[in-house]
């Protein structure tokens, strides 16, 4: 995801050592949120749970909640005849919480079109591999002669799915890869997928848009 260019038309709420965020409500039209604060494994958590999200490509995080929201309920998923070809000669080993160092690692460094950077800072990384050996955040991998070529990895509460980040080494890895967790994300009960930001990728995999307050409210039943 290409983070937007942050123009500041509303004063933005500055995060303290309190492990509080503002209603989600007062977030602006980009769905900037408020700044500052830690990545410690609490806030994260809180965060996510009321639907909040860091993101941001310096020292300073940034907290977000957009309206509307890009999903995926995982009953709704679009697999192309493409990739079914690809799911049904079993073309890539598809494995799950084998690699996540690994994953976070290549999502960080994979070079991206129209992307000079990356939002995950070692900061960034360090958090998320905390959060993955408490149980929280998970990655999905697909391998290919025994060498990891695609994956992915989010935060998993309750009956909700909150998609990070993904790479790909070679065509196709990391739309195999999304593919196989969601089935078994949804054989696991889970019911919506946070995709974050609209891309093309996704949508062509079934992710769309709903209203943000629609969003808040279901994952407020599913956590």
């Amino acid at each position: 995801m290409i983070l937007p260019t942050i123009k500041l038309t509303m004063p933005i709420p500055i995060l303290d050592h309190n492990l509080r965020f503002p209603s989600v409500q007062e977030s602006d039209e980009e769905g900037l949120l408020a700044m500052g604060g830690d990545l410690s494994v609490d806030r994260l958590l809180i965060a996510y749970k009321n639907g909040i999200f860091p993101w941001f490509d310096g020292d300073i995080p940034l907290w977000w909640c957009p309206d509307p929201r890009f999903v995926l309920d995982p009953q709704e998923l679009i697999v192309s005849k493409s990739m079914q070809v690809l799911l049904k000669k079993r073309s890539f080993y598809f494995t799950t919480n084998k690699a996540f160092r690994e994953v976070i690692n290549h999502c960080k460094n994979v070079k991206r079109r129209d992307q000079d950077g990356t939002w995950i800072t070692p900061e960034v990384e360090k958090a998320y591999i905390e959060l993955h050996e408490l149980g929280f955040a998970h990655s999905a991998e697909v391998w290919q002669d025994k060498k990891l070529v695609g994956g992915l990895y989010g935060i998993k509460m309750g009956k909700v799915f909150f998609g990070e980040s993904m790479f790909s080494l070679v065509s196709n890895a990391s739309k195999y890869a999304f593919i196989s967790l969601v089935e078994q994300l949804k054989a696991e009960g889970i019911q919506i997928i946070d995709c974050q930001i609209y891309t093309a990728h996704l949508e062509s995999l079934g992710a769309k848009m709903i209203d943000r307050e629609a969003f808040i409210k279901t994952i407020n039943q599913l956590i």
